[in-house]
């Protein structure tokens, strides 16, 4: 009720102001008190909300660093040209990079079972492995080929 008679009279100075009263009392100035908060407690949050990007950055340049390590690692495996941008990555986020040791021992078992393919013993064991009918045919058969092309080239054979 009292509610309804506050309405219909209103206030009798905002007829003399004009209305300009509510629109400065609506929006404060200070974004503290926007917020809800007094001053000291917004200027915490800011510093704390600060504080959480600068987590937040550090974390992703250091995982950033991470994958450049690896590639940087994996290029060296297979003799491929290096990225001056992984190098750059890794010297941004200084010395303190350290490659998941799961992923290093990936790397260090390829890198070791390539060596062991490129060795003389690794071609001898894959010369065991192999069918050797299947290369004999495979010989008679091109032989045979050459020999035809060339009997129709060459007029002497």
């Amino acid at each position: 009720m009292a509610f309804l008679i506050k309405t219909m009279i209103g206030n009798p100075l905002s007829g003399v102001m004009g209305g300009q009263d509510k629109a400065e009392e609506e929006t404060p100035k200070d974004p503290a008190a926007a917020a809800g908060m007094t001053r000291e407690e917004y200027e915490e949050y800011q510093k704390q909300l600060v504080e959480e990007k600068m987590e937040r950055d550090s974390e992703f340049l250091n995982k950033k660093a991470e994958r450049a390590t690896l590639r940087v690692c994996l290029r060296d495996k297979y003799r491929l040209p290096k990225s001056e941008q992984d190098e750059n990555m890794i010297q941004m986020a200084g010395d303190d990079v350290d490659v998941p040791e799961e992923l290093l021992k990936m790397v260090d078992e390829d890198a070791t079972e390539e060596e062991e393919k490129d060795s003389i013993l690794g071609q001898m064991q894959n010369l065991q492995n192999m069918d050797m009918d299947q290369i004999k045919e495979k010989a008679s058969a091109t032989m045979a080929e050459v020999k035809s092309k060339a009997e129709e080239k060459c007029s002497v054979m």
